[in-house]
């Protein structure tokens, strides 16, 4: 997508350049929004498709833990999720309005009316993914505070709420069960059309 070089096999991040940001072919925003909740690989995949795709990559979990200079466990148990999601709705609308590559969000960020309609006309993928993948990629012992207490039974609930507005927001559904990161990104990029 960009014309800047980068190192062999790196993704450049967010910050690499400001030309990056100038030449998304004349879009605004975000090249690809990947959604999805824990173990869905929206990192891996996010990483390797910016790489594919020669622009950016930025993850809004990331720029929210920056943001509060702790890990988004201790936002939780420290400020609550109120406290976070504030963070997380902030986060969002700056990614979204400064980065135009590869953009993922953290699980929960659709729960946001705001958010959902930030999102409306953006090249966004939800990449689904079953229990046992989700399990086997986050473990059950993963820091991940909405799935500290009976994570199974957290994570369907959790799904059964979300999914519908993973859709509803989403030019694309990808899953990524039994697939290798390298193949989703393909997936994604050829349902956006992305692939030269």
């Amino acid at each position: 997508m960009t014309g800047a070089h980068q190192d062999a096999g790196q993704p450049r991040t967010a910050t690499a350049d400001a030309a990056g940001a100038a030449d998304a072919e004349g879009r605004g925003g975000p090249a690809v929004v990947l959604v999805g909740p824990p173990g869905a690989g929206k990192s891996t995949v996010g990483a390797l498709l910016a790489e594919r795709l020669g622009t950016t990559y930025r993850d809004t979990d990331a720029d929210i833990e920056r943001m509060a200079g702790q890990p988004i466990p201790d936002i939780f148990f420290e400020h609550g999720e109120p406290h976070f999601r504030a963070l997380e709705q902030q986060a969002v609308r700056n990614a979204v309005a400064e980065h135009c590559g590869v953009l993922s969000l953290g699980g929960g960020a659709v729960l946001d009316e705001a958010t959902r309609a930030l999102l409306r006309g953006l090249p966004v993928v939800f990449l689904d993914v079953g229990l046992a993948s989700a399990v086997r990629r986050v473990g059950l012992d993963a820091p991940r505070p909405l799935l500290a207490i009976n994570p199974r039974q957290r994570w369907r609930e959790l799904m059964e709420a979300r999914r519908p507005l993973y859709t509803q927001v989403s030019r694309a559904v990808v899953s990524t069960d039994d697939r290798a990161p390298q193949d989703v990104a393909l997936a994604v990029a050829e349902a956006l059309e992305l692939e030269k």
